[in-house]
């Protein structure tokens, strides 16, 4: 009997292990996801090629490395496309370029050309060298190029005419300043070709064309819009545009081309407040016994010129300077107030002074000279701000641009992805990508590099997925449905590590 009773026991545990075993595959079971072939729907990828700028390099940290390349926005849609894809990787992960074992000087402005990477120093970006002294690009574009063709054509720095103009990788052209580095690094043995030329000979069954006119308005935006780096006229860029597009389609390639978006919304020109300087009750009265004179000068013109018309009491009241305890305006150069010198030789002394206001972009760049007395007892340049006026030529080239750009889009049948709404929901209430949220704040809003322009990995991730969903839009195919045929946020970082090498 005892023998029994233990056998029934066995038996009774056997059931309920069968039955906890049984309910554990039916939970399974329910958590199985059906996987989902791409389909995409006829589409050729077997020759893809990406035109453009920095983004397309893969630019990140005001420096190109290799990890940053592997990470550019082409380079995970060819893994989507599944197709190989070459790319001029750089030598190492400290960034920059080297010309005969020194950091490149861009001939054009004397100062160095995307040769400091930037990384997160606690407070802020800070240059690698700062934490590293020993990490130096040993990337030299004149003796250690590596050897095309290359299906990812994107050159920092490069304009829309740049793309299309023969020479622009010659390294016999750079000291001139009529050549890119990176350019240089791409054409081999062919220096005079241009970048479409290069693109063009692939005979590219598929292409990307992205950021084509964001150099054309970002150099005269982080300039401050002082001239030195003019805005494109609208008619180069559609001739330069028009050449791109016919050519990268006329052998019958399908693409999709990015539209841009508006680059004053990036955190280059959104983290340095317009009142970003605190003062204490003394220093405040200090700063005002300083700018007395001019505030009296300022009264002497006004008085001068009553009733005449030329300086209004509301402008007097924009350009005298104030300060008190607490937080204060900048000091500004304002090249758009009224020339005082111009009207009477005897007011020449009279700056085009005034302090800014919430309308007014400050620079990241500015960030740098405030602790130092800029932008108080020595106002800042044009160089460093971004007034309204300047804000709205920028505006209506890039508005220009766009209409052209969705214009051949529609003709070509072309994909067009809309990046400016994707900043524009960023910046407004930030974006979700997959369990993360990010927007445009500079260090932790997860889309925007330390440099305040460009794109961290995980927002290059998210640019290839918008690039995935329209041509999905365009042509038909499945990549938003796909299994695996989008990007995962989580596969991409926000910020290098400064001991990568």
């Amino acid at each position: 009997m005892k023998n029994y009773k233990y056998i029934g026991l066995f038996l009774l545990s056997l059931s309920i292990i069968s039955c906890d075993v049984n309910n554990d595959l039916d939970e399974i079971e329910a958590e199985v996801v059906p996987v989902v072939e791409l389909n995409t729907n006829g589409l050729d990828f077997s020759s893809y090629v990406a035109v453009g700028a920095s983004f397309t390099a893969g630019f990140t940290d005001n420096g190109l490395f290799k990890a940053t390349q592997e990470n550019s926005f082409p380079n995970i849609l060819a893994s989507k496309f599944r197709t190989d894809f070459t790319q001029p990787l750089m030598n190492d992960n400290f960034g920059g370029l080297i010309l005969a074992g020194n950091p490149v000087i861009d001939p054009a402005s004397s100062q160095r050309l995307f040769s400091e990477r930037l990384v997160f120093g606690g407070a802020g970006p800070v240059p690698l060298q700062a934490v590293d002294p020993s990490a130096m690009s040993t990337t030299d574009f004149a003796l250690n190029n590596p050897t095309g063709p290359f299906n990812n054509l994107g050159v920092p720095g490069a304009k829309s005419f740049h793309l299309v103009a023969p020479g622009f990788g010659n390294l016999n052209n750079f000291a001139a300043g009529l050549a890119n580095p990176y350019a240089i690094r791409m054409t081999g043995s062919s220096p005079n070709k241009s970048i479409l030329e290069l693109a063009i000979e692939q005979n590219p069954t598929f292409f990307t064309l992205s950021e084509v006119g964001g150099n054309d308005v970002l150099g005269y935006a982080t300039t401050g819009g002082d001239g030195s780096n003019p805005i494109t006229d609208i008619a180069t860029f559609d001739a330069s545009l028009n050449a791109l597009v016919n050519g990268l389609t006329a052998n019958g390639a399908k693409g999709a081309i990015g539209n841009l978006p508006d680059i004053t919304s990036l955190s280059f020109f959104t983290t340095v407040a317009y009142n970003a300087v605190p003062l204490d009750e003394a220093t405040a009265a200090q700063l005002n016994a300083g700018y007395a004179a001019y505030n009296a000068g300022l009264q002497q013109a006004f008085a001068a010129l009553a009733g005449t018309g030329l300086l209004s009491e509301e402008e007097v009241a924009k350009r005298t300077i104030s300060f008190s305890a607490g937080q204060n305006a900048v000091v500004i150069v304002d090249e758009n107030l009224t020339n005082l010198g111009a009207i009477n030789p005897a007011f020449a002394a009279i700056p085009q002074y005034r302090q800014a206001t919430p309308e007014d972009l400050i620079t990241l760049t500015a960030g740098s000279i405030l602790p130092s007395g800029g932008g108080t007892a020595v106002p800042l340049s044009d160089t460093y701000v971004l007034t309204p006026e300047e804000q709205e030529e920028i505006a209506n080239a890039t508005n220009a641009y766009n209409a052209s750009i969705a214009a051949i889009a529609a003709s070509k049948d072309l994909a067009l992805v809309d990046l400016n709404a994707v900043l524009v929901e960023a910046t407004d209430t930030g974006i979700t990508f997959d369990e993360y949220s990010m927007n445009t704040s500079l260090v932790f809003g997860g889309l925007v590099s330390l440099d305040g322009v460009h794109l961290t990995a995980r927002g290059y991730a998210y640019m290839a997925n918008s690039f995935l969903k329209a041509i999905d839009e365009k042509y038909g195919s499945n990549f938003t449905e796909a299994t695996d045929g989008l990007a995962k946020a989580g596969d991409y970082p926000t910020n290098y590590s400064p001991t990568l090498r």
